[in-house]
């Protein structure tokens, strides 16, 4: 269920996302602020919203990712460390913390910005959490800010270390399909249901007609990306 806008402000609310963030602040307005886009702050007065928090989340973000790989991999390359981190730091990475929280129904947004998907889309909850990191920062200083930053990314900085972390899925289940040759990947659009507004489309992936995997998403893009994450799951679990 989404929490209403109107009663985000109460204190139950924000202790309820305090508690999965494992985080107790003395200041509560900071995490207010953290999860009010910039929409519910327009035509309103004294509404601070998370932009400016964003900014500073990206750099505590940054320098605590940064130093983990300095300190703990000594024997690589200045530009083994950058891609590392470029691989942790992303949007896509902030995503899927976000939706481990299921931070999308605690975020203050307008109305308008809600029916088309905003409480889902990807680009505003990476920004939440980097705003949320920022808060934390301000409130119980940068130690407890970068235990926060490297406990909840643990699984994606091993994933990086290890180079599991795949950004496109399309394009990483095509090189792996096309080691034993050429094959015909083909993705087809099986359905779409909801308002134009909140359209949610079901994808189906299959390799020289068999298929390998479904996916869906709110554009065909994310449901193709989705149906080929499914397929190379398969292929993994397939081949021990």
């Amino acid at each position: 269920m989404v929490v209403s806008e109107d009663v985000i402000n109460e204190s139950s609310a924000l202790v309820e996302l305090e508690k999965k963030l494992d985080v107790c602040f003395e200041n509560k307005q900071l995490l207010n602020v953290a999860v009010t886009h910039s929409s519910y702050a327009n035509g309103k007065k004294n509404i601070k919203f998370n932009e400016r928090l964003e900014f500073l989340g990206d750099s505590v973000l940054q320098i605590s990712i940064s130093e983990y790989l300095f300190l703990n991999y000594s024997k690589k390359t200045e530009g083994e460390l950058t891609k590392r981190r470029s691989l942790i730091v992303c949007e896509n990475s902030l995503y899927e913390i976000a939706k481990k929280w299921d931070l999308g129904k605690y975020i203050r947004m307008s109305k308008g910005e809600e029916i088309t998907g905003g409480r889902e889309r990807v680009s505003i909850l990476a920004d939440c959490v980097e705003a949320i990191i920022a808060a934390i920062y301000i409130d119980c200083g940068f130690e407890k800010a970068r235990e926060f930053v490297l406990s909840n990314f643990k699984d994606t900085i091993d994933k990086a270390i290890k180079n599991k972390i795949i950004l496109d899925y399309k394009t990483k289940l095509q090189e792996v399909m096309q080691k034993n040759g050429d094959v015909n990947i083909q993705y087809d659009l099986i359905k779409y249901e909801g308002p134009p507004h909140r359209r949610k489309f079901y994808t189906q992936v299959s390799v020289n007609d068999k298929t390998l995997g479904n996916g869906t998403g709110y554009s065909k893009k994310e449901s193709e990306q989705s149906a080929a994450k499914t397929a190379l799951k398969e292929l993994e679990k397939n081949n021990g």
